[in-house]
């Protein structure tokens, strides 16, 4: 019997994770960026294209690996952004993402810290061939330190469950060889 308790989402999440929007890649795109970590299994991909005239994101289009609630947020926020500024959409916050999504349970925050990572990653990426706005912060903010150490957080905790299967399939084997 497991132990594991059943996660309770929204109707918007679920129906997101039925029928994601914008999920796919831009091959041409103007921006791109990666969050998340395949090791533990939350990534998300963002790809923009941006009128250049005018900042604004005309196109947005993701790719993800992960659960229900990864999916929904990657997917919510291209809806979000589009017709959007880049300046717009760098003040998007993984909290808008969660209310966007009629919440999101605690245990699954980090899916909108990873978009919101992305999505930040992918404006800098957008950035680093032009000149820099005033608006866009020459260090790394909060937000962007959090979806690092969300990453940090789930290689670790993916190394140690591989780490323990490891042990205990050893464990299981010696136990074996003593039987025999």
């Amino acid at each position: 019997m497991s132990s594991r308790v059943p996660l309770t989402y929204g109707r918007k999440v679920i129906e997101l994770f039925r029928n994601p929007k914008n999920l796919g890649k831009i091959e041409d795109a103007d921006a791109e960026a990666l969050a998340g970590s395949l090791a533990c299994g939350d990534m998300i991909a963002i790809y923009l294209k941006v009128d250049e005239g005018n900042g604004l994101i005309t196109d947005a289009k993701f790719e993800s690996y992960g659960c229900a609630a990864n999916i929904a947020a990657a997917s919510i926020l291209t809806e979000m952004i589009k017709g959007k500024t880049l300046q717009e959409a760098w003040g998007i916050s993984w909290r808008d993402i969660s209310n966007e999504l009629g919440g999101l349970p605690p245990v699954k925050y980090h899916c909108g810290v990873l978009a919101v990572g992305a999505l930040r990653r992918a404006i800098r990426a957008y950035y680093e061939k032009r000149p820099k706005p005033e608006w866009l912060p020459k260090e790394q903010t909060q937000e962007e330190k959090h979806a690092l150490e969300e990453e940090m957080l789930m290689e670790i905790l993916a190394n140690k469950m591989r780490s323990e299967r490891h042990q205990s399939s050893t464990a299981q084997a010696n136990d074996i060889e003593r039987n025999e």
